[in-house]
């Protein structure tokens, strides 16, 4: 069955979501928020010190857990019907046939794909045990990680399989719990698909502590990110373009910024096809260097110098970028996704979620993206992208041996592998919303608006520069003029 002509609704995530001067994207229902956004902006909880509740010593994660559960005994079944435990969308229908979609199954153009490659990818799941494909089936509550959100000030750290690190004093993690911090929320989203800042292109650990020029709100306001990620039973506000399935708790920027925001009404003039980001986002990786191509098909040169940002024996040839000017598409808020099993093109690039959308979609807006390029595995019979086993017993990085690694990673997935295989060029994308600069850095109209502006009219749908051919109206009706 093919799948990848499924789309669905892809939530604005943005921890930094909420800009100095922003621009008004949607309504948001009948009950408008205040026109000052500061009073849209939930009050922390006060902290309990919890040094004298959980005195210790614990042998396991999972005692910690069970300790917790003493006060808190809905907390972990909550969690277990999170996305961030079950790396799985709720189900949702395609072509007849009810499915569940997200990290657990699905392939990517970084590491590829989780599936076979648990001890690895579960240092990053809000579990322990993760061990095989029959987590599922026999995780109960004390397989919830509470540490990985809870625990203060660099107490704690997560190993093979989800399990706290060799060197964790478990007792003093417990003691330092508290509300979810930028370090706990960054422990797994600033490092994601292997290093520091490697995936997003606006999350590294350079906004653990930012300053104003790398995220207003968390270094000028100290924003946590559970400010704008707003949590009930644990079900935390907020998706991402890469694994969402629908468009259900979704974050805006007019969440707090309501009104007539702009002392310029050209400005606002914009707002219906501009999305606020795309001119409070200027650049994306403004500190630390993100992952913007892979080759997989460079790995395995055992007499090649190694460089972490240039190459890598286990995972072949890289290019990292900082400070990097965005790729502009039109984004509705839905995506196509291409899902194991669905057939591809060697000869062209497939995205693996291209954002949907254009120039004449009224619900459209032009937003940042980094687009990620790799070049990954396929079955060159078939004409299917392949997932590998890459860590553990027969894994690639343990044998260098391709065939068998795709052998093994097919089996575990459950996708049909002929023995042949080769390499073609995929594309993934990430929409930026977090890294907003002060008002004063946002982008200006020449960025735009000159004869070297950072868009391209015509790839966007215009006939050219709108000042001089007209807006989104004239262009859909093809009467251009000045």
């Amino acid at each position: 069955m093919n799948l990848s002509r499924f789309s669905w609704a892809l939530g604005l995530i943005a921890a930094a979501a909420i800009v100095v001067t922003p621009i008004v994207l949607v309504t948001l229902g009948s009950q408008q928020p205040d026109p000052d956004p500061w009073s849209n902006v939930p009050e922390r909880p006060p902290q309990t010190d919890h040094s004298d509740l959980l005195p210790g010593p614990y042998e396991s994660g999972e005692d910690v857990t069970a300790a917790c559960l003493a006060c808190h005994p809905d907390a972990a079944g909550q969690v277990m019907g999170t996305e961030h435990f079950t790396w799985l969308s709720e189900p949702v229908e395609i072509d007849g046939e009810v499915v569940r979609i997200g990290k657990a199954n699905q392939i990517n153009n970084y590491c590829i794909g989780v599936q076979g490659n648990w001890q690895r990818c579960a240092t990053c799941h809000a579990g322990y045990g993760w061990e095989d494909e029959t987590f599922f089936e026999t995780a109960t509550e004390t397989n919830v990680d509470c540490l990985v959100c809870h625990a203060g000030g660099g107490t704690y750290a997560k190993g093979a399989f989800g399990y706290p690190a060799a060197e964790v004093d478990l007792a003093a993690a417990a003691q330092s719990v508290g509300t979810p911090s930028r370090e706990n929320c960054g422990s797994c989203h600033f490092y994601g698909g292997g290093g520091n800042g490697v995936k997003h292109g606006d999350l590294d650990q350079s906004l653990t502590f930012p300053t104003a020029d790398i995220d207003v709100h968390m270094g000028q306001h100290d924003f946590q990110c559970v400010d704008c990620h707003t949590t009930t039973d644990h079900q935390i506000s907020g998706h991402s373009i890469s694994v969402s399935v629908e468009n259900t708790d979704a974050i805006a920027c007019t969440d707090c910024h309501t009104g007539d925001v702009h002392v310029d009404d050209r400005i606002d003039a914009h707002t219906a096809a501009v999305a606020c980001q795309t001119c409070h986002i200027p650049q994306g990786a403004v500190r630390d260097a993100t992952k913007t191509h892979w080759d997989w098909s460079q790995a395995g040169d055992p007499d090649r110098e190694e460089h972490p940002h240039e190459y890598l024996r286990i995972k072949g040839e890289f290019v990292y970028e900082s400070n990097f000017t965005p790729e502009y598409a039109w984004f509705n808020g839905t995506a196509d996704r291409y899902l194991l099993g669905d057939l591809m093109d060697p000869n062209v690039s497939t995205p693996i979620n291209m954002p949907l959308g254009d120039i004449n979609d009224p619900t459209a807006q032009i937003w940042p993206f980094k687009v990620h390029r790799a070049i990954q595995p396929y079955d060159d019979v078939n004409n299917i992208l392949l997932q590998p086993k890459t860590v553990g017993e027969g894994g690639y990085w343990e044998n260098f041996n391709w065939d068998l690694a795709l052998t093994l990673g097919s089996e575990i997935a459950g996708l049909e592998y002929s023995g042949s295989y080769g390499f073609a060029p995929t594309e993934m994308y990430w929409h930026l919303t977090h890294m907003v600069v002060p008002g004063e850095q946002a982008l200006q109209c020449a960025d735009c608006h000159s004869e070297n502006g950072r868009l391209d009219w015509q790839a966007l749908g215009y006939f050219g520069d709108p000042i001089y051919w007209g807006g989104r109206d004239t262009v859909q009706t093809g009467e251009g003029g000045q």
